[in-house]
């Protein structure tokens, strides 16, 4: 049997997209092309891979049993035939797809692209949003590198702390708390808060630290992103509590003010997480170190 690996990454294509339309998009080819793919591979294995139910594509028996040796094939395959060790950053034609919470985009984002483009002018970022559950993107090779507040468990996800910050307090400019002599746990117990939660979670460690004073907070709202909560905020008398590095940038657009939490509460954590088959590529190595510098904490000089 002749061996084409060009099927062997439409295959892992067709079974993490579940679609020729998706398998297609992926690999920057046709649609037709991805059919006539489709076609050798089901000659080749003598199975339907993909069988229509309705509007969509069902995998078959066969195609869910090797979707993951697939995937380790593909992956040791583009190892054995991946280019020399030396990396020009000036010729790298490469895409890398990084998963970070939302404010953490918004905040290292622009300036990890500029560092990329002023060194790598070929390399493109490819930003994607959080899931509201935990997907395994960085097992399958589909996300390069996630950035947020979880400490991976995964023996074969890589983690880095790469920044910490202290939570603050978010309201409108005029907001009552801004006008008493010092917010108390009690007094920012009593206010209406929103809190930010992309699983839509009304409770949090705030939660916690307030019940060991005794006190509880009345939550009438959440939201999945830091941007969404300032929304309601500039508008009403609510609250919401965030890390200040992601605050301060929005602070002044948005006519915020920031109170100090007055609350012990452990500091806000970012981590850098990838999965340990980019431990030593040289051209992920590269975007990681940008990656750390762009999200180390800066010295403010309002702070």
């Amino acid at each position: 049997m002749q061996l084409d690996l060009n099927l062997l990454a439409a295959l892992d294509a067709l079974l993490e997209e579940g679609s020729v339309a998706g398998a297609a998009e992926r690999l920057h080819v046709t649609a037709p092309a991805m059919s006539r793919s489709l076609g050798r591979i089901r000659r080749t294995t003598g199975d339907q891979i993909l069988v229509r139910t309705g509007r969509t594509m069902t995998p078959t028996p066969y195609a869910i049993a090797v979707r993951e040796q697939v995937h380790e094939l593909l992956q040791q395959v583009r190892g054995v035939l991946a280019p020399s060790r030396e990396l020009d950053l000036t010729t790298l034609d490469r895409t890398f797809t990084l998963r970070w919470h939302d404010s953490l985009v918004a905040l290292a984002g622009p300036g990890l692209l500029a560092a990329v483009r002023e060194q790598a002018p070929g390399v493109r970022l490819r930003f994607i949003a959080e899931s509201s559950v935990d997907t395994p993107g960085l097992r399958r090779g589909e996300v390069d590198l996630e950035a947020n507040a979880n400490l991976p468990t995964a023996p074969d996800i890589r983690a880095d702390r790469v920044a910490e910050t202290p939570h603050v307090v978010v309201v409108r400019r005029g907001h009552p708390l801004t006008r008493v002599k010092g917010v108390t746990a009690a007094r920012y117990a009593a206010a209406e808060h929103v809190t930010v939660s992309r699983r839509g979670r009304l409770g949090n460690a705030l939660d916690d630290a307030l019940a060991r004073l005794g006190l509880t907070r009345r939550v009438v709202a959440t939201v999945p992103t830091e941007g969404a909560a300032f929304e309601f905020v500039r508008g009403s008398d609510l609250v919401v509590t965030a890390p200040e590095s992601t605050v301060r940038p929005a602070a002044a657009a948005l006519r915020l003010a920031l109170l100090p939490l007055p609350l012990e509460l452990p500091p806000a954590v970012v981590y850098l997480s990838w999965h340990q088959r980019y431990d030593t590529d040289p051209a992920h190595v590269w975007l990681r170190d940008l990656a750390r510098t762009a999200l180390a904490p800066r010295h403010d000089p309002r702070v």
